[in-house]
């Protein structure tokens, strides 16, 4: 599959420069980053949360950890984690597990942890477990132009975590 549909789309109209990193099939995001031997914290991996009003994509460095009363308490709402097999339907051009960053091309709100924005490029699944999307940091906050930012992550001590 590599990139999808919708995230070629969505980089070919923001008009930034990338490349696809192919690597081994993968199931985390830290197997994923292990696999295209790039630093974790260059990983975006987004974690998709939902409540009554709908889906939200926190979008977070791979070795973070979601701090969801942080993310409550910024958007006023009391989001938990979606069920991976309901979000089918809202990336259809995308294998289950491998949501690309990019949410708001699938008409989706995007939460990113301004943590992103300290490192000097940005891998991203492109929406199948088998390719990311890399490009510099100031390209991808081109694309996360319309996603919120702030502070709802701190880094993990290790393992795959929310």
């Amino acid at each position: 599959m590599s990139v999808s549909s919708t995230v070629e789309a969505c980089l070919r109209d923001a008009g930034v420069t990338y490349e696809v990193v192919r690597h081994p099939h993968s199931f985390t995001s830290a197997q994923a980053a292990e696999a295209a031997h790039i630093p974790g914290d260059r990983l975006a991996k987004t974690i998709m949360l939902e409540d009554e009003q709908g889906y939200v994509g926190a979008v977070v460095p791979s070795t973070h950890h979601l701090r969801l009363s942080k993310l409550w308490k910024q958007t006023g709402r009391h989001l938990v984690l979606a069920k991976e097999s309901e979000l089918r339907n809202v990336f259809p051009d995308c294998e289950v597990g491998a949501i690309p960053a990019v949410c708001t091309a699938y008409g989706v709100q995007t939460l990113m942890d301004e943590s992103l924005t300290t490192v000097p490029d940005i891998y991203f699944e492109a929406g199948d477990h088998e390719a990311l999307v890399h490009l510099s940091t100031d390209q991808f906050m081109r694309l996360m132009e319309q996603a919120e930012k702030g502070h709802f992550s701190h880094r993990s001590s290790g393992g795959e975590q929310l």
